[in-house]
């Protein structure tokens, strides 16, 4: 009965208080467009706008332009010829494609912001410069683990004739050849991944077979095995520096 009658003098008080006393300043944000001559006021605008551009494309940035792509897609074969399903789980594996992105791609993005980001934020040069600061460790990245092959088939339908150095290739060019270059190279890693655990397979079937036990998925028998040679290979050391020195 206490109880109740507390809370009735409570939401009394609420409705009987003058409005000033629960007043709270919040403050006022105004967002609209005016007229303006200015070049500065213009072009700082087009610079927000292109700001916001960027970090919004940052997922697709971080995955066509990075290391990320042959890290998942070789975790991804690894647990496939290991044949666990689901373990690790995706997540993990995300996550640890992520955290190895970030330390290969480290000297990079450092150089990125020496040079870009933090002469810009000190109005030392302008926002195309910067542009064009930060863009530079990054088309050398591509351009170091990009097959001229693969740059010559984008080149030739973007009809850009005999480029004489990189400088002559756009970066429209050399983000999809850098991207199917990735994916190749990671392929031929998944299928030197694959090789010895198809061996086991191979084995555990055979064996299976010559004692009559063809009801008896071998996967089920193959597995622990598998599974016991990754870890005497200490293999997750073995894949990430091979990775790791892949990218050097």
């Amino acid at each position: 009965m206490k109880r109740w009658l507390f809370m009735g003098t409570l939401l009394g008080l609420v409705f009987l208080a003058p409005a000033h006393a629960w007043a709270v300043h919040v403050p006022n944000i105004n967002i609209g467009l005016e007229n303006t001559d200015d070049p500065q006021k213009i072009s700082a605008a087009i610079e927000i706008v292109l700001l916001l551009t960027v970090l919004s494309l940052a997922p697709s940035i971080l995955l066509m332009m990075t290391s990320f792509t042959r890290l998942i897609i070789v975790f991804g074969f690894l647990r496939q010829a290991i044949g666990t399903q689901q373990m690790p789980p995706n997540q993990v594996l995300i996550g640890l494609s992520l955290f190895l992105t970030f330390f290969i791609m480290q000297p990079v993005w450092s150089i990125a912001n020496e040079k870009g980001i933090q002469p810009y934020l000190n109005d030392e040069i302008n926002f195309k410069q910067a542009l064009k600061n930060v863009e530079a460790p990054m088309r050398s990245f591509m351009f170091r683990n990009t097959r001229e092959k693969d740059l010559a088939l984008f080149a030739h339908f973007a009809k850009i004739e005999d480029p004489k150095d990189q400088a002559d290739i756009p970066t429209t060019v050399l983000v999809p050849a850098f991207m199917i270059s990735e994916l190749k190279t990671a392929f031929e890693i998944g299928f030197l991944l694959y090789i010895p655990f198809l061996i086991i397979d191979m084995v555990v079937s055979s064996v299976l077979l010559s004692m009559g036990m063809m009801m008896l998925p071998p996967v089920l028998i193959s597995l622990p095995f598998k599974l016991l040679l990754f870890v005497l290979v200490d293999g997750w050391h073995l894949l990430t520096g091979s990775l790791l020195q892949s990218f050097t």
